[in-house]
């Protein structure tokens, strides 16, 4: 029984702004191992010199004898000719080719049933077909597609035709499929939907060789990590258990360390007072010198730094929206023959908090987009309530042409002074020379942060944000987390991260098959509880009467509203007899372009007119309950 699979002895990694190491580490067998780091720590460093990548770096690197490696690349080259089964059955190549060497030997051996040489090369060849379970193999191969969410209408897919998600996907499934002694894993979850990562999580607990796992999704750490490697200060430590195991952990070394950092400093004082009083004098000199030798000597140790509180931003607003801000009315999305959305209802009110979640492909970034305005519905409406000032952050961030970080925001805030906005772009993790970097240079991680800065300084009332977590360290979704439950205003969002939605503790609108069902909580959602009620719009009911100072302004407030609401309607009237004329244009019905847009137009406002309607009904209604009880 192998104890190490694999060990690196001082290895140290030169860069010009920092170096990693020296580090010395060893993967035990049949541990499940979780590499964590803030980005640029030196995270994937490690996993090219582990996955011989790198060579030029000092220190040794070995692999115990017979043990295999096996790294998942995120950008690996698939066979673009064959179809999903077809590249899964590639991995047998050398037991097919076994086996078809086995058939030929075996009509040869039934010839000569004494040659002791084809009886020899049968049995090496069993060897192999035996030490990849060949046998298995196709049992294998479907077993691992569907638990990577492969449905089996799909494996005879061709890989030309593939999505980055499901290349993704497909690639681990090989890997998996190969079960090498030691399995590196960059970010597996990405592009995994919540049974696959399920299905994952209990495929690695029961593997019978290593793995070692980068990733910043926390509930993977705790549900399958047996030690946490964490990359800080350009070397690596070592804590046992998963990752919440490993936080009380960090939190003790930490203390240690700013003991010693602040004996360190202490004595660092001292020596230097003594050799400044002491030098000079000619009976001291020696020992002041000495004093400076020691001095000189003297390494300081690092005081640590709390990776959670690097970044300090919250999301707040100025406008207070009305109540019913995101309407949806029996709001349809197809994509050619495809339904992703049946006829939906649903309203989100101010200050509530909604998650959309689903399989891959389901929809939820088309229906993200059909909420933010970027898409047009197939059928029904999408309408944002009066005062709403939404801000969006899309999966994709497009910085081409936008210059230096520092002008990004500049460009936008133009009366902001360079300290201010050098110390905004701080609270972001932008520091020192960094404002200056180019933004086509930047990673993923610091162009999420990057837009977080501008929305930040937008103050909306609406947050629109699709898969906030990709490309962020464990570090920084902490404090996304952090800052998107202080929040008070409402907020929409797509995300695959079950910690987040546990924290935030809202309901989830989930996508399957074009039906939208609406779960309380994850834990719902996971154990497939009754589906939530759709809450009640507030101001459904009429409000209960206050009394006194309270009572005086809520009835002024309901006179200056259905004022206001009445002059609305009236402006909509006109707008709505003025597009119907348009509509019956001679011109206009020759132009079949402007004959839509108008139609759209019109059904727009009328819809506007009936949320209009009904709003002044329910004002009416709650102003003459007011009404009455004063008369009692």
């Amino acid at each position: 029984m192998l104890t190490t699979a694999s060990a690196l002895r001082g290895a140290t990694k030169h860069y010009k702004t920092f170096a990693l190491g020296p580090v010395d580490l060893a993967v035990p067998a049949g541990s499940i191992l979780g590499l964590i780091g803030e980005n640029g720590a030196g995270k994937t460093t490690l996993l090219k010199i582990l996955t011989g990548e790198y060579q030029d770096y000092e220190g040794e690197f070995s692999v115990t004898h017979g043990v295999t490696l096996g790294y998942l690349e995120q950008n690996a080259k698939l066979d673009a000719t064959l179809d999903i089964y077809g590249e899964m059955r590639a991995t047998f190549a050398p037991v097919l080719d076994a086996m078809a060497q086995m058939q030929i030997l075996e009509r040869r051996m039934a010839a000569q049933p004494d040659n002791a040489d084809l009886l020899a090369q049968h049995d090496a060849l069993q060897n192999i077909v035996d030490a990849a379970d060949g046998y298995n193999m196709d049992v294998n191969i479907k077993k691992v597609l569907s638990g990577m969410g492969f449905a089996q209408d799909t494996w005879q897919k061709n890989i030309a035709v593939l999505s980055g998600g499901e290349l993704t996907r497909l690639r681990l499934a090989k890997l998996l499929l190969e079960k090498p002694d030691v399995l590196i894993l960059d970010e597996p979850t990405n592009h995994l939907d919540f049974a696959t990562m399920e299905w994952l999580e209990n495929y690695l607990k029961g593997y019978s060789g290593a793995v070692l796992v980068v990733s910043h999704d926390r509930y993977f750490l705790d549900n399958v990590c047996t030690k946490i490697w964490e990359v800080s200060f350009q070397t690596m430590t070592t804590y046992k258990g998963n990752f919440s195991a490993y936080l009380p952990q960090k939190e003790a070394a930490d203390v240690l360390r700013q003991k010693q950092h602040d004996a360190d400093v202490a004595l660092a004082e001292k020596l230097q007072d003594y050799v400044d009083r002491n030098l000079v004098r000619a009976s001291t000199t020696k020992m002041a010198q000495s004093r400076r030798k020691q001095l000189e000597k003297l390494e300081i140790t690092e005081a640590p730094k709390d990776e959670t509180n690097q970044l300090k931003f919250r999301f707040e607003y100025d406008v207070e929206p009305w109540n019913e801000l995101v309407l949806m009315k029996n709001l349809t999305i197809r994509i050619g023959e495809r339904t992703l959305l049946e006829p939906f209802t649903y309203t989100v009110c101010r200050g509530q908090r909604l998650i959309i979640a689903g399989p891959n492909g389901a929809g939820k970034s088309t229906l993200m987009q059909v909420l933010d305005g970027k898409r047009r519905p197939s059928g029904g409406m999408v309408r944002l309530g009066t005062g709403a000032r939404p801000s969006i952050f899309a999966q994709q961030q497009n910085r081409l042409g936008q210059g230096r970080v520092i002008d990004v925001i500049w460009n936008k805030y133009p009366r902001m002074t360079e300290l201010e906005v050098r110390s905004h772009l701080a609270k972001l993790g932008f520091r020192g020379e960094t404002v200056f970097k180019p933004c086509e240079a930047l990673s993923g991680g610091e162009l999420a942060r990057l837009r977080f800065a501008e929305i930040v300084l937008e103050r909306p009332n609406l947050l629109f944000l699709d898969e906030p977590t990709n490309h962020l360290d464990i570090y920084t979704r902490e404090n996304l987390t952090e800052a998107l439950m202080a929040y008070t205003g409402t907020l929409l969002m797509v995300t695959h991260d079950r910690h987040l939605m546990n924290s935030l503790g809202c309901p989830i609108l989930y996508l399957e098959d074009g039906k939208a069902t609406l779960y309380p909580s994850y834990d719902a959602l996971m154990g497939r509880a009754a589906p939530a009620a759709a809450p009640e719009k507030a101001g459904d009911q009429p409000a209960k009467a206050g009394y006194g100072k309270e009572q005086r302004r809520r009835r002024a407030e309901l006179r200056t509203r259905i004022k206001a609401l009445e002059d609305e309607m009236e402006t909509l009237a006109l707008r709505i007899m003025a597009l119907e004329g348009e509509v019956n244009d001679p011109d206009v019905l020759r132009d079949h372009t402007r004959l839509r847009d108008v139609c759209d137009e019109l059904d727009d406002t009328r819809f506007h007119q009936d949320e209009v309607l009904a709003e002044w009904e329910r004002l009416v209604e709650e102003q003459e309950a007011y009404e009455q009880e004063n008369d009692e």
